[in-house]
Formats: C-alpha cells, sequence, structure tokens
C-alpha cells in the first residue's frame, strides 16, 4: 500500500523571499509562511495562535515565487513534507521540516495566478535527495 505526504497551507510570507542556486545551477526559493488559529476558549475567551512552515520551492517554480512573493503576501502552498538532517559545526544534530512545495498560489491580488511546479525528470531527485551540505542556505 502506497503512503500519502500531502499538506495544504493559507497563510502570511513572514519575509522577503531568498533565491539561491545548488552548485549544479538549480534555482532554490525559501520562505516562511505564518499560518494562524483563532479559537475560543470553553469560558468564551479568544485565544490566537501562529504556526511557522519553511517553504522550499524549485526550478520555474522557484523563480516565480522569487519574482512575484514578497513578505505579508498571502499564498496558497501545497506540497509535501520533509524532514532534513544534519550535524552542526558544534556537534549537535540539527533537524529542519520543511514543505516541498509543488504549487503556489498568491491570494491577495486581483491579479493572483497559480505557480506550480510541473513534473520534469529528476524533480524528486532535487526536491527531495537533495543532502543539506548541498543547499546554499
Amino acid at each position: 500500500m502506497a503512503g500519502l505526504n500531502k499538506v495544504m497551507i493559507i497563510g502570511n510570507l513572514g519575509r522577503d523571499p531568498e533565491m539561491r542556486y545548488t552548485p549544479n545551477g538549480t534555482p532554490v526559493t525559501t520562505f516562511s509562511v505564518a499560518v494562524n488559529r483563532r479559537w475560543t476558549t470553553p469560558d468564551g475567551q479568544q485565544q490566537d495562535e501562529t504556526e511557522w512552515f519553511n517553504v522550499v520551492t524549485w526550478n520555474k517554480l522557484a523563480e516565480t515565487c522569487n519574482q512575484v512573493l514578497s513578505k505579508g503576501r498571502m499564498v496558497y502552498v501545497e506540497g509535501r513534507l520533509r524532514t532534513r538532517s544534519w550535524d552542526g559545526q558544534d556537534g549537535q544534530k540539527h533537524y529542519r521540516t520543511e514543505v516541498i512545495a509543488s504549487t503556489v498560489q498568491f491570494l491577495d491580488s486581483a491579479r493572483s495566478r497559480a505557480a506550480e511546479a510541473p513534473p520534469a525528470p529528476g524533480d524528486d531527485e532535487l526536491a527531495g535527495d537533495v543532502e543539506p551540505d548541498d543547499l546554499p542556505f
């Protein structure tokens, strides 16, 4: 039986996107998205909570996100979760969970449009099996 790894979030960019290139020239853009949740406690108090997601985009989608997005923009992101680990200079094991985006839709303008990463040969290899030391950030 096959598994399912899919995440969908709607939120606002917490910072401007950062685009870099892998050693072989592949564009990678990263940005963070804040997703807010509000609920009412049993005693009627409103509570707010913000969850932050680190988003990684590759190839043409990375270029588009870098050109169009900026801090504060509202986006819909669809993709999969990936946790990578590496040994830091301090000798500690570090972990980072990221959304590897396949679709990013810009929600906050009249000219909203979707950016979708078309599956390309080797995309899974680029987006999923890159060694942490190869990432430019």
